[in-house]
């Protein structure tokens, strides 16, 4: 018996957040993690992927204190582009 074909990095991209979310069967997540060991590129773009999911976060995260000091024409001024 032949071993498993490794995918390709675009399949690794196309499931990377099935990956991260655990929704991967486990073939297709060995399958995956076969592939990161043997891909720096494929690597650096989960390291990336997972910054970047963190940075979305954290943005989305609202804090009701940081408009106390913003002047009142500025939020104004932006409510009024964003209901465009």
């Amino acid at each position: 018996m032949s071993a498993r074909p490794y995918i390709t990095c675009r399949e690794l991209i196309d499931f990377i957040a099935d990956y991260l979310d655990g929704a991967l069967t486990q073939i297709q997540a060995n399958d995956f993690t076969r592939h990161l060991d043997i891909c720096p590129s494929c690597r650096a773009y989960l390291a990336t992927y997972q910054v970047t999911i963190r940075a979305g976060k954290e943005a989305l995260r609202y804090d009701d204190s940081a408009n106390e000091d913003a002047p009142e024409d500025l939020i104004r001024a932006i409510l009024k582009i964003r209901d465009r």
